[in-house]
């Protein structure tokens, strides 16, 4: 038996064929994504620099990682470049306050109402709009945020901006433990036990309670394989399988796929399909929590929400200690040697985005872009495999019996095919 589900209600739009064996469970899914704008395409031919005015646009919501992806893949293009700490500083702030802001909106506008919930529009605005505040302080007022540049960064901010920063970072803060998990973010952050989580009050503890009120808290398991490439200040790179780790991983083993029934291409490491997103950047970087958590219920839907909800305080704090090593007399911007209109080769670069990891690649000659590659956190998530090596979500889905339960476990990898398929 075949259905073929429509899912909407996401960035864009994908398909899901299921089929079914004898016992009708899920048995294989095929996942197709239905258009594309063709950005890289577009971008052949182009200046360099016009890629970071085309690239933000690849998502709506993923603005400042794609940015920030885009300028150190042609930053990459140099064997000299330098860039002072202060533009590094300023670019991860900015990345982080997007991630922070995007965590948000998924779980308020498109996690609660697969449970059936309301959506809490709210309660998803308060945060991410204090977010994008502090984005602007930095970067400029959206939609022209556009402040990374081949050198570091167009703003020269003062010490009146970190001030400002700070106060919308410390709002918050207070607003997680407001709603979220009513608990000192700090004590919350320690915390190694997710029974002790799940005893405190907030709207994360009470949607995982139902998640094992349901019974559901074992399902949407895949491989238990992660990876990470988008290394900084906090973020770990390396690959994970079940709990061994190994940092020795490199862009180049990274090999795409066409597809003939999607629009999107498959993405595979060492041809291996991996997860990538807030539980394998937890994985990675060994958080407690996460790890207790995924010692009793592996990598199912209810370790991904919870690692994804709980990188916010842990981010947002950070953010808070990356503020006081700013040094504001060093320079935002220091001259390339040679002008990127003049620059001929190629360059990559690996940055965390929301949803995981961001992969940009560039050829250029005589400043001229010749060819780009991006890979977005879905390509990783929702590869389309076949009935024999399935991807990551397909693998998640399969031996459920219920198509509605499957869509959830499809969505909590937050799905965008706008950026899947760019």
């Amino acid at each position: 038996m075949n259905i073929i589900k429509l899912i909407e209600k996401i960035e864009g739009e994908a398909k899901l064929n299921f089929s079914f064996d004898k016992d009708e469970k899920i048995d294989y899914v095929d996942i197709e994504f239905l258009t594309t704008r063709n950005i890289e395409k577009i971008l052949e031919t182009k200046p360099a620099l016009d890629a970071l005015v085309i690239n933000p646009r690849v998502c709506g919501i993923c603005g400042q990682a794609h940015l920030i992806a885009t300028v150190q893949a042609l930053e990459d293009c140099y064997d000299d470049i330098k860039i002072s700490s202060k533009a590094k500083i300023l670019r991860e702030l900015t990345l982080n306050f997007e991630l922070i802001a995007n965590h948000f909106k998924w779980f308020y506008l498109n996690l609660l109402p697969l449970f059936g919930k309301k959506q809490y529009i709210l309660k998803a605005t308060k945060p991410s709009t204090l977010m994008s505040k502090a984005i602007a302080t930095i970067a400029g007022q959206y939609p022209h945020t556009s402040y990374a540049i081949v050198g570091g960064v167009v703003s020269d901010i003062t010490n009146m901006d970190l001030i400002k920063v700070k106060s919308y970072i410390n709002e918050t803060i207070k607003y997680f433990e407001d709603m979220i998990v009513k608990t000192d973010t700090k004590v919350f952050k320690s915390c190694t036990n997710i029974d002790e989580l799940l005893s405190k009050d907030g709207d994360l503890p009470l949607l995982l309670e139902e998640i094992k009120d349901k019974n559901w808290q074992n399902i949407g398991k895949s491989f238990d394989r992660f990876i990470v490439f988008g290394k900084n200040s906090y973020f770990t790179s390396g690959k994970s399988n079940k709990t061994k780790v190994t940092t020795n991983i490199s862009i180049e083993n990274i090999k795409l796929y066409d597809n003939i029934n999607s629009k999107a291409k498959n993405v595979m490491y060492k041809d291996k399909y991996f997860e990538v997103g807030p539980l394998s950047r937890a994985m990675l970087n060994k958080t407690p929590l996460i790890k207790d958590a995924h010692r009793k219920y592996a990598d199912s839907i209810f370790s991904r929400i919870l690692a994804r909800t709980c990188e916010i305080p842990q981010l947002l704090h950070h953010c808070d200690e990356l503020i006081k090593s700013i040094d504001l007399s060093e320079p935002s911007y220091i001259k390339p040697s040679i002008d990127i209109s003049n620059m001929t080769g190629s360059g990559s670069s690996a940055i965390e985005a929301a949803r995981g990891s961001l992969v940009h690649k560039v050829q250029l000659k005589d400043g001229i872009i010749q060819k780009y590659d991006i890979i977005t956190p879905t390509q990783w998530n929702l590869s389309n495999g076949t009935k024999q090596n399935p991807a990551i979500s397909q693998k998640a889905m399969l031996g459920l019996n219920d198509i509605d339960l499957a869509q959830i476990v499809f969505k909590s990898f937050d799905v965008c095919s706008v950026c899947t398929t760019h």
